[in-house]
């Protein structure tokens, strides 16, 4: 009897422990971080500035860096799908974030790209509703896209105004 006790005690525990790690693994970021971080793409937030963009496909894991820091791309915007909607495809997914993604003239004229990130499928039955619009530059940046003191990295920004 003490040994099926101890198996419900274990399976609890096993519970309450990948509740608690899925609830980490979900909780969002600051909009720029003080130190850089590993963190899911679930985390990410508007102004998260990524290290290196990944490569295509599914993302799980990326490095976060101060936005102070060279950096390789920058959350700029979230696309918020209504908790209740059904899977739209991957495709249909898609579409919805990009149409929420925008970027100035100024950033077009620079040569930086959108890079969309939209829950995948698996995702979004683990309850993921967010989809990501991620500012891509030609060559690395300090500051932000959010705020406009995104420069070249090793150049001084300019004020924005």
């Amino acid at each position: 009897m003490a040994g099926a006790g101890a198996v419900v005690v274990l399976a609890a525990l096993a519970v309450v422990g990948t509740r608690t790690l899925s609830d980490y693994r979900s909780r969002p970021l600051a909009p720029d971080v003080a130190q850089p971080v590993e963190a899911y793409a679930v985390q990410l937030v508007t102004g998260s500035c990524l290290e290196a963009l990944p490569a295509d496909g599914e993302v799980g894991r990326v490095g976060v860096v101060p936005c102070a820091d060279p950096h390789a791309a920058q959350v700029v915007a979230q696309y918020a799908f209504d908790a209740a909607a059904a899977w739209p495809g991957q495709d249909g997914a898609h579409q919805r974030v990009t149409r929420a993604c925008v970027l100035s003239d100024e950033e077009v004229a620079a040569g930086v790209r959108l890079v969309t990130w939209a829950p995948s499928e698996a995702g979004w039955s683990r309850g993921d509703r967010t989809g990501l619009c991620l500012a891509v530059p030609t060559g690395p940046v300090t500051g932000s896209f959010v705020d406009g003191t995104a420069t070249p990295a090793g150049e001084s920004p300019t004020p924005a105004g």
